[in-house]
């Protein structure tokens, strides 16, 4: 990473984020219903993740996707939050270069393994309705561990990729970027020296990552649905679709802003709406995915419901 060049001469490793604005009155706010989202999203997730793991009627495939997914996004929002809340209450949105590029790295990271896990979740959802005879002999504990540690891995793999390109690149004043945490375009749009070579790479690498994985999905859904809309029995398609309904709408949540985000033109007009699609799948969509599984999900409502009551059981115990 080459240093960036202020006005005044003198070098800076640091960039400066310049967030939804700089309107003093609004950072108590916005500092506060940033802390209750993350905290929710934290909780929300981790309790996900518990319930996975001590509840033996959710040991199966189709959950151990959810447990993965709860955890990326954990990991998803703790890139984003902890700094942006940091920045409210300190007001110092400064930013190193290394620290900026370690965030687009992560973010990335868990950007990509969630477009491949919510592919592998949407083929688990196929075998199970389109293939039951053939499920449990395809869908193996085995197979299942692979295909999460491969959504981790290329999603590893291909932000490596990109931000040891990007490190390379020459950033030079003003150093201001113009978003609320470290994006990949927002921060190309600072670099003084040619992008082309990056901007071909990360093209490629969406194609193969996020593309792909998308109408995997989507392909997948339609299988699905006319899989479903063949079923002779009302009650057993309403109970086939109950077992994807929840992940039908994190995929059509998820995908639906990002698409939004990185199609819709940066010009001056659109950037703040820009910014606020970015928001919602950055910060807003790792908090609905536990609200969405837990209150549309049956077996989730009832391990939670179960938990609660060996937790008062317990607390009354003691």
């Amino acid at each position: 990473m080459e240093k960036t060049e202020r006005n005044n001469g003198t070098s800076s490793w640091e960039f400066l984020l310049l967030g939804m604005g700089n309107v003093p009155s609004l950072q108590t706010p916005l500092f506060l219903l940033s802390l209750i989202i993350y905290l929710l999203t934290v909780v929300g997730n981790i309790l996900i993740v518990a319930l996975v793991v001590a509840d033996r009627h959710l040991h199966t495939p189709m959950y151990f996707f959810l447990g993965n997914l709860s955890s990326l996004e954990t990991c998803y929002s703790s890139t984003v939050l902890p700094r942006l809340l940091a920045s409210f209450l300190t007001g110092d949105r400064t930013i190193s270069a290394h620290g900026c590029i370690t965030q687009l790295h992560f973010f990335c990271s868990f950007a990509v393994s969630e477009c491949y896990l919510l592919a592998m979740m949407s083929y688990d959802r196929y075998l199970a309705i389109c293939q039951p005879l053939l499920y449990t002999s395809l869908m193996t504990w085995k197979v299942s561990l692979q295909l999460a540690a491969v959504s981790w891995l290329v999603g590893f793999l291909t932000s490596t990729v990109v931000t040891s390109f990007l490190s390379h690149l020459r950033f030079c004043g003003p150093s201001a970027i113009d978003h609320f945490f470290c994006d990949f375009i927002p921060l190309l749009e600072v670099a003084c020296s040619d992008t082309n070579v990056v901007r071909l790479l990360a093209s490629i690498l969406s194609l193969f990552n996020l593309v792909f994985p998308f109408l995997f999905t989507l392909a997948s859904y339609v299988c699905i649905i006319a899989a479903i809309l063949r079923i002779p029995s009302s009650m057993s398609r309403q109970k086939a679709f109950s077992t994807c309904s929840s992940h039908l709408i994190v995929v059509t949540v998820f995908y639906g802003t990002l698409i939004i985000v990185y199609l819709m033109p940066r010009t001056a007009p659109l950037r703040q709406l820009n910014k606020v699609f970015s928001f919602f799948y950055a910060v807003l969509t790792p908090l609905l995915n536990p609200l969405i599984y837990s209150l549309r999900n049956r077996e989730v409502r009832e391990a939670l419901k179960k938990a609660f009551r060996k937790a008062l059981a317990c607390i009354q115990s003691s």
